[in-house]
């Protein structure tokens, strides 16, 4: 039997038991959520990375995606709340969109 030790979606504990199988599963307190929601953040980032074509990568955009929303409520906003903040930096510091790179700053003391 595999023993996993992570954070799943909340469906797939349904979609084991559907295929016949068993699992044994817990939930989390505060704390521990938000542990396994910034290592499951690095896991779906990883998997990004590692994306071979548009397809692939977009999947992991996705899961990526609903990582954030889950994080956004532990921080006591949500999505839509992340957004407008998303928006004002966007405002005030430009998006990424003229995918410009900086290559050194010369201080002028």
């Amino acid at each position: 039997m595999p023993t996993y030790n992570k954070l799943i979606r909340d469906r797939i504990p349904e979609i084991i038991i559907n295929n016949g199988n068993t699992c044994l599963t817990t939930t989390l307190n505060e704390r521990g959520y938000q542990a396994e929601l910034q290592k499951k953040l690095k896991e779906e980032v990883q998997e990004y990375l590692e994306s071979v074509n548009h397809g692939e990568a977009l999947e992991e955009l996705a899961d990526i995606m609903e990582v954030v929303q889950a994080l956004s409520y532990v921080h006591n906003a949500d999505p839509d709340k992340l957004e407008t903040v998303r928006i004002g930096k966007a405002l005030k510091y430009g998006g990424f969109e003229d995918k410009v790179f900086l290559v050194d700053v010369e201080d002028q003391d």
